[in-house]
């Protein structure tokens, strides 16, 4: 019978034998390429001597293929426990050098257990996927593991936090779980998402594309939207994930973190009041504007590359985190198509169930007209942004900072679909659509009979623009609480905000609605 100090030794002679993830030949192979192992990526995640590893010593239960003689450290994935910045998250890292982190019956089953721990303990989860795909000897056990961790995606969605990071490849059913979480971030040139890779599209096909073309980081951040972020490399992608957490409160039922940001909370910018061109028609970077209003000037930005006609961030207001959607007129005008509606609902909707107050900021011409967006269903994707903000119950302002015309004008959180306080900027235009076409239809036969109809046309387009080229005749109607200053917008929604922070709404009871697809 062994002593304890023999134990001892055989426990320390195990623990090292995990460590050394497959081997130090596949380790070297997997460093040469610019890549972590997975320890050190979970070394970077959490604080320095804070992650504790869980079923490090799970193994296989495999014996098809001559697999019963097959030693695969921790089953090819890290899984555990941790902190960052003093916070508890869990996570799991694939370990490519590991069988090529291919997924397994137990590999499943150790992802499985660290989701369940984080919903129970209310805490964040990141997966950081680099794996081969399903391990094929183990058939229908590996396709159940999937089976199991989409299960807990689901589960697991809107009440906490999961993040996905791809630091390798991901392909065939391996990509779902990634998709049905919040945020992913990839990884330029070593990370790659499909559902079916180059051969098979070659063989079945004959399209003769590359890994990069098909699946690569911003392939998935600027054409797909698939991906949120698109990093420099390992230890950029992991920066990233800290600091999405940052923002964010670890589950459903708390609030996100407030942090002292050192900004003047009544600090106004007279550069707003000039800052507007005079040409209603001349675009400007909204982004000016935003990073004039929040703490510091500092936003994180998902989805940077895609749908660049909206922006979505996150920032700070008085240190309290808030979820930003606004139009970009420097691209398209600012107008809502397709992927601008399906970006920002789903910001919308993630930052409602987080807890994260919402402002919008809207200069909006309108919805893309056009045979492509009609055929595509801009009808159904539009009415998304509808359902959301309507079905938002955390705080809502509105800035109108310019144009705001039909049914966009309604969709950008307005006041209809419960706004709880809306300001708008002495340049507003709220509408049903700009002048020129108004004027159009509504004196179609007085410009059509008139002595000189460019000079009548004219003058009704004056008419229309004198009516609604300001804000103040929903402002009669109370669908603008205030019109404000530029320059003192931040004090006023930093007002706004403390008054709307505690805001309580309850929805009619029922399971769930049906979103449009």
């Amino acid at each position: 019978m062994k002593g304890v100090a023999e134990k001892i030794e055989e426990l320390k002679a195990l623990k090292k034998q995990a460590m050394e993830l497959g081997g130090a030949g596949a380790v070297a192979k997997h460093t040469e390429k610019g890549k972590l192992t997975a320890r050190q990526r979970m070394d970077l995640l959490f604080d320095e001597g804070t992650f504790r590893e869980v079923d490090m010593f799970v193994t296989h239960r495999c014996v098809n293929f001559g697999m019963e003689n097959t030693a695969i450290p921790a089953d090819g994935v890290i899984t555990g426990y941790g902190r960052v910045e003093g916070r508890p998250v869990f996570a799991f890292a694939q370990d490519f050098t590991s069988r090529a982190g291919t997924l397994g019956e137990m590999h499943a089953k150790k992802i499985c257990k660290v989701m369940d721990m984080a919903r129970n303990a209310g805490a964040p989860v990141v997966g950081l996927n680099d794996s081969g795909g399903a391990r094929i000897q183990e058939g229908v056990d590996a396709l159940s593991g999937y089976g199991e961790i989409f299960y807990r995606n689901s589960i697991c969605s809107g009440v906490v936090p999961q993040i996905s990071a791809i630091m390798g490849p991901t392909a065939g059913g391996a990509v779902y779980s990634p998709a049905m979480t919040d945020w992913i971030f990839m990884v330029k040139n070593t990370s790659h998402m499909f559902i079916t890779g180059p051969d098979v599209i070659k063989s079945v096909t004959g399209e003769a594309i590359t890994f990069e073309d098909l699946g690569g980081a911003m392939t998935h951040n600027e054409k797909s939207g698939v991906a949120h972020f698109a990093c420099e490399n390992d230890v950029d992608a992991i920066a990233h994930i800290r600091k999405m957490l940052s923002y964010l409160p670890s589950n459903n039922m708390e609030d996100p973190p407030v942090v002292d940001t050192g900004d003047d909370p009544k600090r106004s910018d007279v550069m707003l009041d000039t800052f507007l061109p005079d040409d209603p028609n001349r675009p400007y970077d909204m982004k000016e504007i935003i990073r004039a209003i929040v703490d510091q000037g500092e936003i994180f930005e998902p989805h940077a590359h895609f749908a660049k006609n909206i922006i979505v961030c996150l920032a700070r207001l008085n240190g309290k985190t808030i979820g930003i959607i606004a139009n970009q007129p420097m691209v398209m005008a600012g107008c809502l198509d397709i992927d601008a509606s399906d970006k920002a609902t789903r910001f919308i909707r993630f930052c409602d169930a987080f807890n994260i107050p919402l402002l919008t900021l809207s200069d909006v011409p309108g919805y893309m007209p056009g045979s492509h967006q009609e055929w595509g269903g801009i009808i159904r994707h539009g009415a998304k942004l509808l359902w959301c903000y309507s079905e938002a119950t955390v705080p809502k302002l509105l800035v109108i900072i310019r144009k705001d015309y039909g049914g966009a004008y309604i969709a950008m959180s307005s006041k209809h679909l419960g706004a709880d306080i809306a300001f708008a900027w002495p340049t507003a235009e709220i509408a049903v659509m700009g002048a020129e076409g108004a004027a159009n239809i509504i004196h179609r036969t007085e410009i059509k009979n008139a002595e000189d109809p460019a000079a009548k046309r004219q003058e009704k387009i004056e008419e229309y623009r004198n009516l609604f080229s300001n804000p103040y005749c929903a402002a009669r109607r109370g669908y603008i609480d205030d019109v404000i200053l530029p320059s003192q917008t931040r004090p006023m929604l930093i007002d706004a905000l403390e008054i709307m922070y505690r805001k309580r709404q309850a929805l009619p009871p029922k399971k769930h609605g049906n979103i449009p697809a």
